[in-house]
């Protein structure tokens, strides 16, 4: 039988994977495994309810809280909120446990259910594979006084933008910003901090109907974002997903600035200031090469995770790190945060902006992109890619040919049934002739073997 949990929680189909029942079990298996054996006070234990603003995240969320509730938990319910607001309010009201609810950029029709730990702490592989086993056994069912209760947790909201306020070095007054909230999540908080932050706040994209979650807008699709900064002639634009924990930028240009690029910004801003610890960024193997170069003429190194936040915070958590994240947006302060945070990475960076009296463009020259070539290889065998001899002699003749100004990354997905095959080059012409010539290789060295009579 297939792992239920995925990268991130379980996700997949609403009323398809993700029925009511699938989520009332594992609201049952959590209320034990996060909160009953995890719980030394003595006292009920206590979650932090959360959601996105899909349709299907009302009757989800309501199979949650009576599954937990029914074993014995008391609910908090925060309504709908970002992702990285309910890990901090978990921590916040130092509850045992958090649960949101969000297929994050997904389509409307998907929904998800991840965990938080005490502390707002995504929980690891072990801690989601004891939920599973317990969904196998028989819930715990309290009586009388010992059922848990649900209450709204009127104040949810105003708790994270306090927060969030707390962490600027310098108000944004004088800023004109254009935020792009996806249909989703942050459409109610992302305005309010912005402006009482100082900043003249001009919002698309947060208006939310239970279906347009990601719908032409949000970080995977900033057209509008674009369109919206010059209309308005803007500083710059913040564009989160459907629940917030990514951001991406657009400079008052008109010119979308990456995630591998607000690292760099932040990561100099933080050396700097003298807070950036032991001067080291930690990101994926996926960031662009340019990253590198520039904070390595800056004085900073870049310890490399495997793709997906999860890494990147365990690789934060492991060498105690204080910044860290992704080129699709995911950007993780561990001093003000346990997880991607989408709003706040974009408070930080217009924050940067108005300290510096610098526009993002020039900001974000801290980084020269070198161009970046992506093929996915389908119809492959994914599993050989690290044992093809003649693949591995085909990247090691690109690499010396590239030297020290490219690089090649193989890799099988995580996700999908696909090789991808990325190279990093001085010129676009370069960096695609070397991906096509290794993804034939990828073809035909690991095509898939058919089955005759």
């Amino acid at each position: 039988m297939s792992r239920l949990f995925g990268t991130d929680g379980v996700r997949g189909l609403a009323n398809g994977l993700l029925t009511a029942e699938l989520a009332m079990q594992l609201a049952q298996a959590a209320a034990v495994v996060l909160g009953h054996d995890r719980n030394t006070t003595g006292n009920r234990p206590r979650a932090v309810v959360a959601r996105d603003p899909r349709a299907s995240g009302e009757f989800i969320a309501a199979a949650v809280e009576a599954g937990l509730s029914s074993s014995g938990i008391d609910v908090y319910d925060a309504g709908v909120l970002p992702t990285p607001a309910a890990a901090y309010l978990v921590a916040d009201l130092d509850a045992d446990f958090g649960v949101m609810i969000s297929a994050s950029h997904n389509p409307a029709p998907d929904n998800g259910i991840k965990f938080f730990a005490r502390g707002g702490q995504k929980l690891p592989d072990e801690v989601e594979d004891a939920i599973e086993q317990q969904m196998s056994k028989e819930p715990t069912r309290p009586v009388g006084a010992e059922v848990g209760r649900i209450q709204r947790f009127s104040d949810a909201e105003d708790r994270y933008v306090v927060h969030l306020l707390g962490t600027l070095p310098h108000r944004l007054d004088g800023l004109k910003v254009v935020l792009d909230c996806a249909h989703g999540a942050a459409s109610g908080c992302s305005p309010q901090v912005f402006k009482d932050a100082g900043a003249d706040v001009v919002v698309i994209g947060a208006d939310p109907d239970g279906h347009n979650i990601n719908d032409g807008v949000g970080s995977t699709h900033l057209g509008q974002l674009k369109a919206a900064v010059l209309e308005h002639g803007a500083d710059l634009g913040v564009a989160h997903d459907g629940d917030a924990d990514r951001c991406l930028a657009v400079d008052h240009e008109g010119n979308e600035v990456d995630g591998d690029q607000i690292m760099a910004i932040l990561a100099v801003a933080l050396k700097d200031s003298g807070k950036l610890i032991d001067d080291v960024l930690v990101a994926t193997v996926m960031s662009n090469l340019g990253l590198k170069i520039a904070l390595r003429e800056a004085g900073i190194s870049i310890r490399e995770t495997a793709v997906g936040d999860r890494y990147v915070l365990e690789g934060m958590r492991d060498g105690g790190y204080n910044l860290g994240g992704e080129q699709s947006g995911h950007v993780i302060f561990s001093d003000y945060a346990t997880t991607g945070d989408g709003v706040l990475t974009g408070l930080q960076l217009a924050a940067q902006i108005a300290l510096t009296g610098k526009t993002l463009k020039e900001l974000a020259a801290v980084m020269t992109k070198l161009p970046q070539v992506l093929i996915n290889v389908k119809g492959v065998d994914r599993s050989r890619v690290g044992s093809s001899d003649v693949l591995q002699q085909a990247v090691a003749v690109a690499e010396a040919g590239l030297g020290d100004t490219g690089r090649v990354l193989l890799r099988p997905s995580g996700t999908e049934p696909v090789v991808r095959v990325m190279v990093e080059a001085g010129d676009e012409a370069t960096a695609q002739s070397i991906a096509e010539r290794l993804a034939q290789v990828v073809r035909t060295e690991l095509a898939l073997e058919l089955v005759t009579e």
